[in-house]
């Protein structure tokens, strides 16, 4: 039977760190542990995948490491909005509220983070790292925050990235058009390379804020400070001049090498597709540092998990950009059948019969992944998908109420894109400003709401049964 979870516990007992968030969990079962032993390759994440709905699960002596895997900490949007003491219907106006009003950081000297230091690095012999999909090109690390430092101002940036295992000392790492790739750009036109260090094990607080649509130099710890109500610690990296988590987990420091490209991938992605193989940058690895008695965190690509991290951070981004043009906004849901990135929901208060289509504009101007946007009014469930498509087939007409853009920016990871130019679709599924309150009128059975089936049922519908037919 699933817990009842009190949200302001979790608060408490999640208090700033992975370990207690998965002390949370497991009070709460909703934290499996598998035998030791199991295969990083591909066996791992298949556990993991089946689990993905349903619990965190932690994976002791994985292939004989001494450090064990954790994956799955996140199973719904329930347990996002839990790991910060809130509720689930609280969660985009926080992060709303966190990006709005961030909180600086505070350094520290000591960190749990570097009791243990490696300088002669072997990734695969001091790190559990784990291959997921079929097809992906080796092991790689998947849930690591990538934190660099603007080459000029200092100003540090946090962010995601898929990182593949290429020798003891190397990594093949994706760098999309956003601010780490910017921050590269500018140290390799120096000749120099980015100092940065990949994060892992970190309270789910600074994952979700690693992946906040902020502007470029404005730093996501601040938005993580801002969601736990107090500054993240943070603390100087041994070999550069990165400050990463102190409670963190474990940290590899290096540099992205100017003027180097070496093949990555395939990699199972988002889109529940592979990430093509391609030349792309090369993390150097200084050292690696870690806890005592460190977990390894792991994300399997294209699984519940990494859609989650995306969808809520892009939600609360997307839900602020259009409500600072559009007063008629409600709500907004990036539905998991559209990859949490690409299908945008829009709930509106509707004025104006010309405003949905104006909503759908900014929408697709809010971020470039979103190819498809349905508006819809305020009695349609945006949760439901199914309530989506009703009011698509009652209050939509292709002729009238599609807008089709073509040739715009779009996802690379988008298959159907053409290099990443997509088109976008947004489809107008309200009801006609001036229609007659009949004519769209919802139906609805008096008194369904206030039916207790305790009272009305019987407990044994069989014996209930056999004694009307024998009567």
């Amino acid at each position: 039977m699933k817990a009842t979870i009190n949200p302001s516990s979790a608060r408490s007992n999640a208090s700033l760190n992975l370990r207690n968030w998965l002390s949370h969990l497991a009070d709460t079962d909703r934290l499996e542990v598998t035998r030791d032993g199991i295969s990083l390759i591909d066996e791992l994440a298949a556990v993991s995948k089946r689990l993905e709905n349903r619990s965190a699960v932690l994976f002791p002596k994985p292939d004989g490491h001494a450090i064990p895997v954790v994956s799955n900490i996140f199973m719904d949007r329930g347990s996002i909005a839990e790991s910060i003491g809130i509720s689930e219907k609280d969660l985009l106006k926080r992060f709303q509220s966190a990006v709005r009003n961030r909180l600086p950081w505070v350094e520290v000297k000591d960190a749990p983070a570097q009791e243990v230091v490696h300088r002669k690095v072997d990734l695969l012999k001091q790190l559990p790292i784990p291959k997921h999909n079929e097809h992906d090109s080796g092991p790689y690390i998947t849930a690591a925050l990538l934190i660099a430092r603007n080459p000029k101002t200092g100003v540090q940036n946090v962010s995601i990235h898929r990182c593949q295992v290429n020798g003891p000392d190397r990594i093949g790492v994706l760098l999309l058009p956003r601010h780490t790739l910017h921050y590269f750009k500018m140290a390799e036109q120096s000749g120099e390379g980015l100092e940065m260090a990949l994060v892992i094990g970190v309270h789910p607080a600074y994952i979700l804020a690693s992946q906040a649509i902020a502007a470029v130099d404005e730093d996501e710890m601040e938005i993580a400070g801002a969601l736990l109500g107090e500054p993240v610690e943070m603390v100087k990296c041994l070999t550069n001049n990165v400050r990463v988590p102190a409670s963190a987990e474990i940290v590899i420091e290096g540099r992205i090498l100017p003027n180097v490209r070496e093949p990555e991938g395939p990699f199972g992605e988002f889109p529940q597709y592979y990430g093509p193989r391609a030349d792309r940058e090369v993390i150097h690895v200084e050292a690696i540092t870690h806890r005592k008695d460190a977990i390894f965190h792991t994300i399997v690509g294209g699984g519940v998990e990494h859609l989650l991290l995306g969808e809520i951070p892009r939600e609360a981004t997307l839900l602020d950009h259009l409500q600072r043009s559009f007063a008629s906004v409600r709500d907004v849901r990036l539905t998991r059948g559209g990859t949490c990135r690409y299908h945008l929901v829009v709930q509106i208060d509707k004025t104006s019969n010309g405003e949905p289509k104006n909503i759908i504009m900014g929408a697709f101007a809010g971020h470039y992944d979103v190819k498809q946007v349905v508006v819809v009014d305020m009695d349609v469930n945006i949760d439901d998908p199914n309530e989506v498509e009703w009011a698509i087939a009652t209050r939509f007409q292709a002729d009238r109420d599609l807008l089709v853009v073509s040739g715009a920016q779009g996802s690379k990871l988008d298959p159907s894109s053409d290099g990443g130019i997509s088109a976008k679709m947004g489809l107008d599924a309200t009801k006609p400003v001036e229609a007659e309150l009949m004519k769209f009128k919802r139906i609805h059975v008096t008194g369904e709401e206030a039916v207790d089936l305790s009272q009305v049922l019987v407990s044994d519908p069989k014996a209930a049964l056999a004694n009307i037919v024998k009567g």
